[in-house]
C-alpha cells in the first residue's frame, strides 16, 4: 500500500468558451475537471473555493461566455510506498543486491491504479536496505517487467550498486534473454525484428510499431516448433515498453495469450477443428502473455565478478508446452 503527504492546493483557471451554451456552474466544472465529481464540486463552492471572474458565487450560476473560472483543488498527495508483508523468491542476495523471481501479476513499483501489491512493497517488508537513487516510490528498481511477465529482475541494495547496474543496463551489456510461446511457425530459424516504437495514437495504454518512434531492435531464435505454436528465445537489444510483445504481433506472432497485442484468439491464423479447441483449452489455462524473463547475466557492482542467474518457467507456460508436445 502506499501511504499519502499531507494536502496542498493548486488553482486551475478555465475560460468558458464563445460557443458555451448556458449551464449550471457545478454541472459544468464536473465535466471540466478530471475525476471530480458534482458533490466535490458542490463542496468546493460553499467553501469559497471557486470564483468567477474574481468573485464567489453560487453551484446554481449559469455560466456564460467569456468568464473566467479560478478554482482552488486540493492537489493529489504525493503517495509513498510502504512495506508490505508479501511473500517473494529471492534466488539469491548480497549486501549490494538481489535477485528475485517476479510471479505474473505482480507490478513491479507502486503507480496510478496500483498502489499496492507490487514488488516495491515486498522489497520493503523483506529489507530496509534499498538504493534511493529513484523516487520513494522506486526504491532499488534498477529495471522492470511487464505486470503479467514473468522472470528475473535484479534489485540494488545501495545508491553505489544501482549506479554500477544502471550503467550496465544503458550499455547493453547485460545478458537477458526472454523465452516466449508465440502463435505459428517461424520461416526462419533465427532473426532480427528491427522496428522502431511510440505511443499508439489510437491507445495511449499500448505501444505500436511506427517510423517516427524510438528504434528498437530485438533478436528471436526458435527452440522449438509445434503444429501451431512456437517455443522463441529473445534477446533485447533496445529496452522499449511491451517491445518483445509488440515486435512479436507485429511480425505476425503475437504472443500466445497477451491480452494487449493478439494473442488471445483461439481462432487465430484461421485455426479449426482439433487445433481451434485445443487452442481454446490451452488459453484457459493461460490468462497473460506467455512471456518469461528466464536468464540475467551481469558484473556484480562490487566485485565485478561474472553473475549469470536461471529461473525455470513458470508452471502456466510450461504445463502449454507440455499439452503440445514439449520435449524439454
Amino acid at each position: 500500500m502506499a501511504e499519502n503527504t499531507a494536502d496542498t492546493r493548486e488553482t486551475l483557471r478555465l475560460v468558458v468558451a464563445p460557443k458555451q451554451a448556458k449551464e449550471r456552474l457545478d454541472v459544468y466544472l464536473t465535466h471540466q475537471i478530471q475525476n471530480a465529481t458534482r458533490t466535490k464540486i458542490q463542496q468546493a463552492i460553499s467553501d469559497g473555493l471557486v470564483h468567477i471572474d474574481g468573485k464567489a458565487v453560487k453551484p446554481s450560476h449559469l455560466i456564460s461566455p467569456g468568464e473566467v473560472i479560478d478554482v482552488r483543488l486540493p492537489r493529489p498527495p504525493r503517495p509513498r510506498a510502504l512495506p508490505e508483508d508479501i511473500p517473494l523468491e529471492i534466488p539469491f542476495e548480497d549486501d549490494d543486491l538481489l535477485i528475485v523471481n517476479k510471479p505474473a501479476g505482480m507490478v513491479t513499483h507502486p503507480a496510478y491504479g496500483n498502489y499496492s501489491g507490487t514488488l516495491v512493497n515486498a522489497l520493503l517488508h523483506h529489507t530496509q536496505a534499498l538504493s534511493s537513487v529513484n523516487t520513494e516510490m522506486r526504491p532499488g528498481i534498477v529495471h522492470r517487467l511487464d505486470k503479467d511477465t514473468t522472470g528475473l529482475l535484479v534489485v540494488a541494495k545501495n545508491d553505489r550498486a544501482h549506479h554500477a547496474l544502471a550503467k550496465q543496463f544503458s550499455r547493453r551489456t547485460v545478458n537477458r534473454e526472454y523465452w516466449a510461446i508465440v502463435w505459428g511457425r517461424f520461416r526462419e530459424k533465427s532473426g532480427t525484428i528491427d522496428a522502431a516504437l511510440a505511443r499508439s495514437r489510437r491507445d495511449r495504454k499500448k505501444v505500436a510499431v511506427h517510423p517516427a518512434g524510438k528504434p528498437a531492435v530485438t533478436e528471436y531464435r526458435v527452440l522449438q516448433t509445434f503444429e501451431f505454436l512456437t517455443l522463441v528465445a529473445l534477446k533485447l537489444k533496445t529496452g522499449r515498453t511491451h517491445q518483445i510483445r509488440v515486435h512479436l504481433a507485429h511480425t505476425g506472432h503475437p504472443v500466445f495469450g497477451d491480452p494487449t497485442y493478439g494473442g488471445r484468439s483461439s481462432a487465430w491464423g484461421g485455426l479449426t477443428g482439433k487445433n481451434a479447441r485445443l487452442a481454446a483449452e490451452l488459453l484457459r489455462m493461460i490468462r497473460r502473455q506467455a512471456l518469461h524473463a528466464r536468464t540475467i547475466g551481469f558484473l556484480h557492482p562490487k566485485s565485478a565478478r561474472r553473475m549469470m542467474f536461471e529461473s525455470r518457467l513458470p508452471d502456466d507456460m510450461s504445463t502449454v508446452l507440455r499439452m503440445i508436445g514439449w520435449n524439454g
